[in-house]
């Protein structure tokens, strides 16, 4: 299946290459995610920020195969289309999965990987299973009204002051639309289907080459820190960073501190 997706551009064309991939709630987009971040990062990268599969103005398929090994090759396929031979990689959450997928099926297309509360690769090893947070999402998917996008949202960060009227109203207008409904339906449709174990990331964390760095937030309720413990001890060149007062979105919550720690991770030699 052929997909094309949709993205944002920064930055100088003639240094390395770095995607921002956004996380999975509903009305999500790169912009939504990274919009006060790609001018940092543009410095001193070319920043592509892509809007995933399903979510903004790429392509809103009604099926496909499971998500991760989905969304993956739609990136690889637009890095040949852009003639990419390499790419760092920052995704939060669904888009950390991602990253993490593509770096796995596409070992020497990634490099550094820089994956905030990545969907996927946590395993909780205290907190339930399904998290506040996924909760939340189910209950939009099955009811989705302001209200209910607006208690997924709120969830999603520590300082709640981040939660505006403008935000809210954005994410529900983006989130309602019927195609953003369908899609959001198959991707969760194929966490559960014939190839769900695709999505099971951190069965595979030992085979990560790259460099990453884990960022979480201790007051995450999406995917709880816990879920880092496996991660952090099973990828070869892992290291952990924690944020105290900070939930899920740590490029918004500690804005200048993620940003000086994902730039020194990513440019250090």
């Amino acid at each position: 299946m052929s997909v094309r997706l949709h993205y944002h551009e920064a930055g100088s064309g003639n240094a390395e290459t770095l995607v921002m991939l956004h996380g999975g709630g509903p009305g999500a987009s790169s912009l939504s995610n990274f919009r006060a971040n790609i001018p940092v990062f543009a410095k001193s990268f070319r920043v592509l920020a892509v809007d995933l599969p399903g979510y903004g103005q790429s392509d809103k398929p009604a099926e496909h195969d499971q998500y991760f090994s989905f969304a993956s090759r739609a990136l690889k396929d637009l890095l040949d289309s852009l003639e990419v031979e390499q790419a760092h990689i920052l995704g939060n959450s669904l888009g950390g999965g991602t990253a993490v997928r593509f770096a796995l099926d596409h070992g020497k297309r990634a490099g550094r990987l820089v994956l905030m509360g990545p969907g996927g690769l946590s395993l909780n090893v205290f907190s339930p299973d399904p998290t506040e947070g996924v909760r939340k999402l189910s209950a939009f998917a099955r009811t989705p009204t302001r209200e209910k996008i607006e208690e997924f949202l709120r969830i999603m960060v520590f300082d709640q002051s981040l939660i505006t009227e403008e935000l809210i109203d954005e994410r529900f207008e983006a989130a309602r639309q019927p195609e953003s409904l369908r899609a959001m339906a198959a991707l969760g449709k194929s966490f559960s289907g014939p190839d769900f174990e695709q999505g099971m990331l951190w069965r595979e964390a030992y085979k990560l080459r790259q460099r990453v760095l884990l960022v979480w937030g201790r007051e995450d309720r999406v995917n709880p820190l816990d879920g880092a413990l496996l991660a952090t001890k099973l990828i070869p060149r892992a290291q952990l960073h924690v944020f105290g007062g900070c939930g899920h979105w740590a490029q918004l919550e500690k804005f200048d501190e993620f940003n000086r720690l994902a730039l020194d991770f990513l440019t250090e030699a």
